[in-house]
């Protein structure tokens, strides 16, 4: 069963949503919804949803962006997918920076998309939709030329990570492997990330292939 906040301002689109995993995605259980950032953070169920379905545009103090942000310091386990009608480039962008896990566009989604999209985070993967997906490689080209770490400054248990990451294993499937826990995993990637500059996996993997840090052949 995976959990789901769904965070939006329109009762009418929290309800179409509610209703939409209820008959069509019963694996997906709607355990509280929202309005605005505040009620988001008021909820007792945030403590254990698995992901916030989370638009950018809200009312009251707290934007989406603050949102993403607050949750990702107090609840780094909570994944995030953006659903919002606002997707140019520095909206999208601002999102990615804050550490969301997707962003796919309301005007062009819907219930199957969305199932699509939050099954895949939960497996440890991002989701973009397809109107976003060449605006996050242009981010991607522009933050890839200011980034300059090479093979040396990796640990080789950070490498191990990365060629894993690469043939597509999850966080639990590598600590299987490597015989450590999930969490030393996560805790690895993120040191990763920060040598980086990056949020997310993708970004990690097409920068070592291009740097040499890992190869297609191993």
């Amino acid at each position: 069963m995976i959990r789901v906040i769904v965070v939006d301002d329109h009762r009418l689109f929290r309800m179409q949503v509610k209703a939409g995993f209820k008959y069509d995605y019963p694996e997906i259980f709607i355990c509280g919804d929202a309005e605005s950032g505040e009620a988001l953070f008021a909820l007792p169920e945030l403590e254990t949803a698995d992901l916030v379905l989370l638009d950018i545009h809200l009312p009251g103090g707290i934007s989406g962006l603050e949102i993403a942000l607050r949750l990702r310091k107090e609840y780094p386990n909570v994944k995030i997918l953006t659903i919002s009608a606002e997707n140019d480039g520095e909206t999208v962008k601002s999102m990615v920076m804050a550490g969301i896990n997707g962003y796919i566009s309301k005007q062009k989604s819907d219930v199957d998309e969305l199932a699509q999209a939050i099954k895949t985070i939960m497996s440890d993967l991002e989701y973009f939709g397809r109107d976003i997906a060449s605006i996050i490689y242009d981010i991607f080209v522009a933050k890839k030329n200011t980034l300059t770490p090479s093979r040396d400054e990796f640990t080789e248990r950070e490498r191990e990570i990365i060629n894993l990451c690469r043939n597509g294993m999850m966080s639990k499937e590598i600590a299987a492997k490597l015989g450590i826990s999930p969490g030393t995993v996560n805790t690895h990637k993120n040191n990763i990330f920060k040598k980086l500059n990056i949020n997310n996996t993708m970004e990690m993997v097409q920068y070592a292939l291009k740097k040499g840090i890992i190869r297609m052949d191993g």
